[in-house]
């Protein structure tokens, strides 16, 4: 029999766990010695300890949910009283006792915070209702229009009150954007003498877009035509049958342009399918070094490969990710070459190796002579429990020998 603190093996190979309210059965173990069965259930436990601090953490520094912390926290509680473990359970239940009425006081913050935004969602309805019914009496149309504009947008990103309040603060706040919608639409109407002068400037503008269709200064030019863009939207509309034709030539004009341009840019996109061309033989090249045999070979080969490649020019950006990556894979594989081969000349990792194969080589010759000697006794039923142990250790010799052999030892 075999027992710590916190639990016990008896000789039927049944494990017991000592708690507050008496030793509980936790399993039973018939694959080893009791002190490999303890040490198996030892290390469950720790598992457990593990996973409850992972979700204290959890619960402390991310939003995770109450209900979710409450489903996580019921699954380890019902672990722990399922006794397949060898510790101080009980700790471990205090530990989710604990967990369990923090997040309950986190769900009730969380409840009352809901409620607070509720009302200062309200506050700020109110608000905004106020500040539309004064702006619906302004004759500041551009800014007033804007700002009401910006007053829908904050009103779309405030959470709904109940259904009566928020309907009824609504119908206010569209009947003040109405009024003053409508105020606009009359004071636009005795404006007509401007579209005449809307007429003459976008004439001018349209003169100016048609020069500059034969530029092939792209830069300078794209720009030129955003600026005409925005003075077109700013010089307001011209008169409905003057309007159309306008835009047609404006429009035409720039299409002039853009289009030359296009044709500039689809050769200089050809030119990089090029590149592509030759960086993707490139990374063909690279990938025939793998897998890397003769590290300082490859290394050097690869060295000259990615100066060829830096010499290249530009890929299209869609195509970037792949061929580099290829490039990346082989560069990984390399620098993967160069820890294995430290690691194998590290004098300090070979000795712990050599150290380990000896101590498993004792282990089962021990063994071997304990069992001749168990079958000379007439023993055959501790030599074949010898034997069982026997076959573990070898396992883990042979295991150990081939690590041994990586380091050519």
């Amino acid at each position: 029999m075999s027992s710590d603190p916190w639990g016990r093996v008896d000789e039927a190979g049944t494990v017991y766990v000592r708690t507050a309210d008496g030793e509980q059965v936790v399993g039973s173990w018939q694959a080893g010695s009791p002190e490999e069965a303890l040490a198996y259930f030892k290390r469950k436990y720790e598992g457990l300890v593990v996973e409850i601090g992972l979700l204290e953490r959890r619960v402390r520094t991310t939003d995770l949910s109450a209900k979710d912390a409450t489903t996580a926290i019921e699954h380890l509680r019902e672990q722990v009283d399922a006794h397949h473990a060898v510790g101080d359970l009980d700790a471990l239940r205090r530990r989710l006792d604990t967990l369990l009425a923090s997040v309950e006081e986190r769900r009730q913050e969380r409840k009352a915070r809901k409620a607070e935004a509720a009302e200062e969602s309200r506050r700020a309805k109110e608000e905004l209702v106020a500040e539309a019914e004064e702006l619906a009496q302004s004759e500041q149309w551009r800014a007033a229009g804007e700002r009401l504009r910006a007053l829908v947008d904050t009103w779309k990103g405030l959470p709904r009150l109940d259904r009566k309040s928020d309907d009824e603060l609504w119908h206010r706040f569209s009947h003040a954007r109405s009024a003053f919608s409508k105020r606009r639409k009359a004071h636009f109407a005795r404006l007509d003498a401007q579209r005449e002068e809307a007429r003459q400037r976008k004439e001018k503008l349209v003169s100016e877009a048609e020069a500059l269709s034969d530029s092939r200064d792209w830069g300078p030019t794209a720009a030129k035509y955003r600026e005409l863009m925005q003075d077109w939207k700013a010089a307001g509309r011209a008169q409905r049958e003057h309007e159309d034709d306008l835009w047609r030539r404006f429009r035409a004009a720039q299409d002039v342009f853009f289009q030359a341009r296009s044709a500039v840019f689809a050769e200089r996109d050809s030119e990089q399918r090029e590149n592509l061309t030759v960086k993707e033989e490139l990374a063909t090249e690279a990938e025939r070094l793998l897998p890397i045999t003769d590290l300082r070979s490859a290394r050097t080969a690869f060295r000259a490969l990615n100066e060829r490649w830096d010499a290249v020019g530009h890929v299209p950006r869609d195509a970037r990710p792949k061929v580099e990556g290829r490039m990346q894979a082989v560069e990984r594989a390399i620098q993967e070459a160069e820890e294995t081969e430290w690691r194998r000349s590290n004098p300090e990792a070979r000795a712990r190796a050599a150290g380990l194969t000896g101590q498993l080589q004792d282990a089962v010759d021990r063994l071997r002579s304990d069992i001749e000697k168990a079958r000379e006794a007439g023993n055959t039923a501790k030599a074949d429990k010898l034997e069982k142990e026997l076959a573990g250790r070898q396992m883990l010799l042979d295991q150990a020998m081939k690590g041994l052999e990586e380091f050519g030892g």
